[in-house]
């Protein structure tokens, strides 16, 4: 809501409802609620749950150290709510329409069924593959190669970019950008000794090929990261496999050496 606008008292929530046993398709409802300038989003729905509807159903998992949960989607934009204020997305009515995230099926109201989600994010086996020889101590990565993995081990794994994704939208079986974006973290990690096994099984038709670069996902992450110029990373990788696979050995011979 634009500054010179003096603050109402009270917003209207408009929330996309959907209950499989009862509904045959979504359908918006819209609830009244009190608004300071204090008031976040997931506030909102808080409020809305335990005095108006206690049947409204969506996911979080704020403040219990698990950060990531409660992704949505608020006036066509997929963002965190637990830290977005109300009033920055309330229109000059003080309205705002929230409904899930889209592209994934609606389990009931901003409830999705995130199962292809997760099965991607497996398929890239985020997880650390280190080499044979592991030191007692430490390995020794320099900070130009942690800086050139550009954060992405911040990624909260909100779904934002996944559910931003226009190919996620055509097909499930695209690995998406949070994958992609894990696997960078691993391939570009000098301690990890499966690079080239990761690079080949990206190389295919539902890899980093299948992204079509609309930047959609570099929007919609609410920690300021950049799939895309992972993805494009992995592809120059890709093509350049065997090499990397020698230099990333040749890398790990000196991994317990002091960083000069």
């Amino acid at each position: 809501m634009p500054d010179s606008h003096p603050l109402p008292t009270t917003a209207t929530v408009r929330v996309q409802r959907f209950n499989p046993d009862n509904d045959k398709k979504p359908r918006i409802q819209e609830f009244k609620v009190p608004l300071t300038a204090d008031t976040t989003i997931l506030d909102a729905l808080h409020y809305i749950k335990a005095e108006l509807d206690g049947s409204l159903t969506f996911r979080r998992s704020c403040r219990h150290a698990i950060c990531g949960s409660c992704a949505m989607n608020v006036n066509g934009r997929n963002m965190l709510v637990c830290k977005t204020p109300l009033t920055r997305e309330l229109d000059q009515q003080a309205r705002v329409t929230i409904k899930p995230l889209p592209y994934l099926p609606i389990i009931k109201d901003l409830v999705v069924d995130r199962s292809s989600f997760w099965e991607q994010y497996q398929r890239v086996k985020p997880w650390l593959i280190p080499p044979d020889n592991v030191p007692e101590k430490e390995f020794r990565v320099s900070p130009e190669e942690v800086e050139a993995l550009h954060n992405a081990e911040t990624c909260i794994m909100c779904g934002a970019c996944y559910s931003a994704c226009q190919v996620i939208a055509m097909t499930k079986e695209y690995i998406g950008p949070h994958a992609l974006l894990k696997a960078f973290l691993r391939v570009l990690d000098p301690r990890d000794a499966a690079p080239g096994e990761r690079l080949a099984d990206l190389d295919g038709g539902d890899g980093v090929y299948r992204c079509h670069t609309i930047f959609n996902c570099i929007d919609a992450c609410p920690k300021n990261l950049n799939p895309t110029q992972a993805i494009e990373t992995l592809r120059k990788l890709a093509q350049k496999r065997q090499a990397y696979e020698v230099e990333r050995a040749e890398r790990q011979k000196t991994l317990t050496q002091p960083v000069k």
